[in-house]
């Protein structure tokens, strides 16, 4: 019996490990290729910071980085901002048609992000707003919101409104029990949202190539068009430093969150 469960166990470690190898070995190899000085991805790899040096020479993507930068902070604030106060609403009031609100929160989640881009593109024509990073900037918040009221509302879930009504009780108005009382308490849920809209926004791809005019275009968009063009070392290396930025936000969102659950 013992035997059969060490067996179990091992078989389940090994697939596990399978599974990670399968994720990861693509993104390992990546990394390896940009500190490897032949264009040709030739082997033995010799190690050089060659590719990381030119890159920083490199203005087009240097321009598409800091353009991806500055759209991901402002959406990170703007996202954060409104998504936790319809998370706090949906949380702590009642009102008619709130349920076919929550739902409604879904579909942008679920609906290919090729369609939304397809029709904010011809949404903001037909409306005059046109194409350019403000543009780009509406749409990566209209992707945002959903998983940011998705996360605080988690947190908010797991504790009740006692604290408040006992400062209410006190004599604290509205907007003190909102900053003193729930904003703390909702601390870790607002982070690990803000942090996720920030990766979602840095990473997006589909709706930024919609939504950009010629001779403006985000990071993952310039990559694309590198590609087109010929594959460079220089795309591993900016690929690299996206890696390890993406991942680092992620890891910094599951150790504040925790998927929303109570610490």
């Amino acid at each position: 019996m013992r035997l059969k469960a060490r067996t179990w166990d091992w078989v389940g470690r090994s697939f596990l490990v399978l599974v990670l190898i399968f994720l990861y070995l693509p993104i390992f190899v990546l990394a390896l290729m940009s500190f490897n000085e032949s264009v040709l991805y030739e082997l033995p790899i010799r190690g050089t910071f060659k590719w990381y040096v030119e890159l920083s020479g490199n203005d087009r993507l240097i321009t598409a980085g800091l353009n991806s930068l500055w759209v991901a902070l402002a959406n990170t604030v703007i996202a954060t901002t409104l998504g936790t106060m319809a998370a706090f609403a949906f949380a702590r009031y009642r009102f008619r048609g709130r349920t076919i609100l929550q739902l409604l929160l879904f579909p942008p989640i679920t609906i290919p992000w090729l369609i939304i881009g397809t029709s904010m593109l011809i949404m903001f024509f037909w409306t005059g707003i046109g194409r350019g990073l403000h543009a780009m900037l509406l749409g990566h918040v209209a992707l945002s919101l959903p998983y940011v009221i998705v996360v605080v509302g988690a947190r908010l879930a797991s504790f009740g409104p006692e604290l408040e009504e006992a400062a209410a009780s006190l004599g604290a108005t509205p907007l003190q029990r909102f900053l003193r009382v729930s904003v703390p308490l909702m601390a870790p849920g607002i982070v690990a949202a803000s942090l996720f809209a920030f990766a979602v926004s840095f990473d997006q791809f589909v709706i930024s190539y919609f939504l950009a005019p010629p001779g403006v275009s985000t990071l993952p968009v310039e990559i694309y068009s590198a590609i087109r063009k010929g594959f460079t070392p220089e795309v591993n290396a900016i690929s690299t430093i996206v890696i390890f930025i993406s991942m680092g936000l992620l890891l910094l969102f599951a150790r504040f969150s925790r998927f929303g659950g109570e610490r």
